[in-house]
């Protein structure tokens, strides 16, 4: 018997068995796929080209997480982009977020001389509101209905924000229940400078910038560092795998059992207690504690039987939020992209070639591809985000070609995808090429992952890259549900670990250290 078993070799889970193994309990970590790393994995996908599959790029990474498992000491490198991001705009012109307060503003001047002086407040607002997230990152909300314990644990949070002053509380809330636009009218005027800035609103989050609570998702990606600078962006050299494998050398040195292939078809519960797992080859493996990774409507509504569950919770997680309206492709490319407002402007450099390339420059272009897919299925001007990180780490391609990441926005997660993926993905293509003349032509091998194909390779219900909505209902001690905020479940010994629970989406390791934290208490 094993002291605790995790369902899900992704890299929260692989955090969780770390730090339980540190505390010397006995580990086994099952992973479905034939390789661990969850949707954080590089492979190849095309002869001589390789790339980060699903999760393409290195911010939330918590710093924490990196040093008490020794990442780098076990293979992890990270390095900077160069460029954060540009956006191509009309008339062969582009805004982007060069690296460097001075610079930007000289860049954002050139659209708006009163927005270039607002980015001063701008990023001490969201920077004060960064550093609040950043110091909850960790903890474990507290859990409605936990006693005397969770009600000291609130008061505590609570007076973290009464030290703030009266006007940091207002852009607090501003954040945490205004949609992006609203919240970027407070500070810009231009239309690319928002439209730049409300991007990382809509991320991952199958809205419009004028939903509600989309402000919070846009500060969801302003809280990371790399390699201890804080609002950069990185690529792990590898690949993001790269950082999942360095996490499985790091827990196997520790005696972390990791079996790949080994599909888990239910949790196994006596009388309200969780004692291990079965696998659909039948075999059972039995545990004292069980800590699931996966997304929570996975878990309660695939691996387990209604009738174990509260009645309340079962009704309520059947309802539990997903999709993020997100169509990826990893693209092989012979040679790189020539992008005319890189080629028709003096103050470009192929620096900016290793940021994020983003079509999508305005709130109306963002909101009309909402629209779109909300009518059609997919927008007819699609947003995209590529990042060509084989500009960085030549690992990735045969010498003088290179790879594509392509994260696009505003897909229906519902529609038939089996049959409209490839026509979906064409027109991501031709929408690049406006930008990039050539480009299709430069494209010889393609992998495309529409929602359905997200779900059915890496368990992301409906696409959904944070295993869950990221709206206010589905975080903090919301998240995944109200009551059970605190990593643990209606089932004794059963627990999450994964994304669906605080603080959610991205790579970050937070979930799996903070579930691990509460395990070890318990056991």
């Amino acid at each position: 018997m094993w002291d605790a078993v995790i369902i899900g070799g992704g890299h929260n889970g692989l955090v969780c068995a770390n730090y339980l193994a540190m505390a010397g309990k006995t580990v086994k970590v099952l992973e479905r796929r034939g390789v661990v790393g969850g949707a954080a994995v590089t492979e190849e996908f095309h002869p001589g080209f390789r790339n980060s599959v699903a999760a393409y790029t290195v911010s939330l990474l918590n710093p924490k997480v990196i040093e008490d498992l020794e990442l780098h000491a076990h293979g992890l490198e990270i390095v900077h982009r160069k460029v954060n991001n540009f956006w191509p705009i009309e008339g062969d012109d582009f805004l982007a977020f060069v690296v460097g307060s001075e610079k930007l503003k000289a860049e954002i001047a050139r659209f708006s001389s009163q927005d270039a002086d607002a980015l001063d407040r701008y990023f001490r607002d969201t920077g004060m509101a960064a550093d609040l997230i950043r110091d909850f990152l960790l903890e474990t909300p507290p859990n409605v209905g936990g006693g005397i314990k969770d009600i000291f644990k609130a008061a505590k949070f609570g007076i973290r924000l009464r030290k703030l002053s009266i006007e940091d509380q207002r852009i607090v809330l501003d954040i945490f229940t205004k949609s992006v636009s609203d919240f970027l009218d407070f500070y810009f005027e231009n239309e690319f400078v928002k439209g730049a800035f409300a991007f990382d609103g809509i991320v991952g989050n199958y809205a419009d910038t004028q939903t509600p609570g989309s402000a919070y998702v846009l500060m969801h990606h302003a809280f990371g560092e790399v390699n201890g600078e804080r609002g950069v962006w990185g690529h792990a050299i590898g690949g993001m795998g790269s950082i999942t494998q360095a996490m499985a050398k790091s827990a196997r040195a520790k005696g972390v059992d990791i079996q790949t292939d080994a599909a888990v078809a239910k949790v196994l519960v006596r009388d309200g207690q969780a004692y291990g797992v079965e696998l659909s080859s039948g075999e059972r493996i039995e545990a004292n504690v069980v800590a699931s990774n996966l997304n929570p409507s996975l878990l309660y509504n695939e691996l387990l039987d209604s009738t174990e569950l509260p009645e309340d919770f079962a009704r309520r997680i059947k309802h539990y939020k997903n999709g993020s309206g997100t169509f990826r492709m990893n693209l092989a490319l012979d040679k790189l992209p020539k992008f005319s407002c890189i080629e028709k402007q003096d103050r470009a450099t192929e620096d900016h070639l290793t940021g994020g390339i983003i079509i999508g420059a305005t709130c109306d272009y963002i909101d009309q591809a909402y629209r779109d897919s909300r009518q059609f299925g997919w927008s007819k001007a699609p947003i995209v985000e590529m990042l060509i990180p084989s500009t960085l780490d030549a690992t990735l391609a045969p010498q003088g070609q290179h790879v594509a990441s392509l994260f696009c926005q505003q897909f229906d997660p519902d529609l038939d995808w089996d049959t409209h993926r490839e026509t979906v993905a064409d027109l991501i293509i031709e929408q690049v090429e406006k930008v990039a003349p050539g480009f299709s032509d430069s494209v010889v091998g393609r992998q495309l992952m529409s929602p359905l194909d997200l779900e059915r390779t890496f368990g992301l219900t409906r696409g959904d890259i944070m295993h869950g909505n990221m709206s206010l209902d589905q975080m903090f001690s919301s998240r995944p549900m109200l009551g059970f905020g605190n990593y643990r479940s209606p089932i004794k010994g059963l627990y999450m670990c994964g994304a669906g629970t605080h603080p959610g989406g991205g790579v970050t390791g937070a979930p799996g250290h903070n579930a691990a934290r509460e395990i070890i208490k318990d056991m």
